[in-house]
């Protein structure tokens, strides 16, 4: 195996580019989430929790993970606990959102594709990191794969539920 500082390399630009990405569109769905404030009202805190959280775990995670990929971690097994890590918090996270979208009778109001993008994806991109975690444990560069794999998925859930939670909003009258 190649000293990790090697390995990583080639990712660079990949950590930094989604790194700056999810930084970037945690910061619009705070605006999103501000000028929509009208719509999340004590009836609503359910979904606000339910959906609008989980979109900012997401892309904060992304972050958090690209964070961990560019510091000068040396060790390949260092670098498989912080990601492994990072990955079984998603995972018992999304959990937790599934458990709450279900306790608030939410799962009857939403369709199998939002069920797919707010549930089954975010929980897969976890469980992945969790394999690349595992991957890195060994190590084996085949978790650098998996690692961006996870992220990538983080993010493209995290843009995908940000924009339908943002077109919800503008389809609401303020109460």
């Amino acid at each position: 195996m190649p000293p990790l500082v090697e390995a990583l390399e080639p990712w660079h630009d990949l950590y930094i580019l989604t790194g700056t990405a999810a930084a970037t569109l945690v910061g619009l769905l705070f605006v999103a989430a501000s000028v929509g404030s009208g719509v999340f009202n004590e009836e609503r805190r359910p979904a606000f929790r339910a959906f609008v959280s989980p979109s900012v775990v997401h892309f904060t995670s992304v972050l958090a993970t690209s964070l961990i990929a560019v510091a000068p971690v040396r060790d390949w097994s260092r670098l498989g606990l912080l990601i492994g890590a990072l990955g079984l918090f998603g995972t018992a996270y999304s959990s937790l959102v599934w458990r709450s979208i279900i306790r608030h009778g939410l799962s009857a109001t939403i369709d199998i594709e939002d069920r797919i993008w707010y549930a089954a994806l975010p929980a897969i991109a976890y469980a992945t990191l969790v394999a690349a975690g595992l991957a890195l444990l060994a190590p084996n560069q085949a978790g650098l794969d998996l690692l961006a794999g996870g992220m990538g998925l983080l993010l493209v859930v995290g843009i995908r539920n940000a924009w339908d939670i943002t077109a919800w909003m503008i389809t609401r009258h303020r109460d």
